[in-house]
């Protein structure tokens, strides 16, 4: 019999993997058929759907490797990260998605609820307040007017499968619609600046760099209070923490 390992699992959510089968496992319906949606309408390739029956989601693993994950060293080589921002840019071009999603957040609600996310940073004493007072500076250039994309929304690299210089996959779509297309390149190289170059060739168009620094960011000041109190690390070394201490 296969083992059954645990991807992750937290209180909203939990992957397991048996086999070359994973199953995702989700209390909201809803962002179970986000994913579902997404998947059959993103032109890159995606995970086959094995069965869904609600609260559970089965798919079939992807043929590769990721590029890596946040906090670890990169794999592949430049042509495989252009080769990503090319599936990227084919997934922005593409028809727009019925719904809005986790890029798709408009500007006021989406400052507010960072000007009360730094609030708590610091009150709560998790970051000191010069730190998250600069990055919120930073942030500030990603709060601008964007024409909607078709955006993934969580474009992690350890969402991004491939094999040698070919994207065999993307995984992970509960977050996705439409959004703000900088907002997933940014998600995508968080972390792993050094990478940047080699995905904006890829992708192919001109891209406002300082829009990317600054969903860097915002994206990590959102996310380091959560990620504390759901059981995950963001001050270990090359996370969210990290990523906010090179923008001083």
């Amino acid at each position: 019999m296969d083992e059954v390992k645990v991807v992750v699992a937290h209180s909203e959510r939990a992957t397991l993997r048996v086999g070359d089968v994973f199953l995702k496992v989700d209390a909201d319906q809803a962002r179970l058929d986000a994913e579902v949606e997404a998947m059959s309408l993103a032109p890159v390739p995606t995970p086959e759907i094995l069965w869904h029956k609600p609260p559970v989601l089965a798919i079939a693993a992807l043929p590769g490797t990721t590029l890596g994950r946040l906090g670890g060293a990169s794999a592949g080589s430049a042509a495989a990260w252009a080769a990503a921002g090319a599936a990227i840019r084919t997934l922005h071009d593409a028809p727009l998605p019925p719904r809005p999603g986790r890029a798709g957040r408009g500007i006021v609600a989406l400052a507010a609820e960072l000007d009360e996310e730094c609030e708590l940073l610091v009150t709560n004493g998790l970051l000191p307040a010069d730190l998250v007072t600069h990055n919120r500076q930073v942030a500030e250039a990603a709060l601008r007017p964007w024409t909607p994309a078709f955006t993934h929304g969580d474009l992690q690299i350890a969402h991004v499968f491939v094999d040698g210089n070919e994207v065999t996959g993307i995984i992970d779509w509960s977050e996705a619609g439409q959004g703000d297309a900088l907002y997933d390149l940014a998600t995508f190289t968080l972390g792993h600046e050094e990478h940047l170059d080699d995905v904006v060739a890829g992708y192919g168009t001109d891209i406002d760099l300082d829009v990317i620094h600054a969903w860097w960011s915002l994206r990590s000041l959102l996310v380091v209070r959560w990620l504390s109190e759901h059981g995950f690390d963001p001050f270990a070394p090359g996370c969210e923490v990290d990523v906010l201490r090179s923008r001083m």
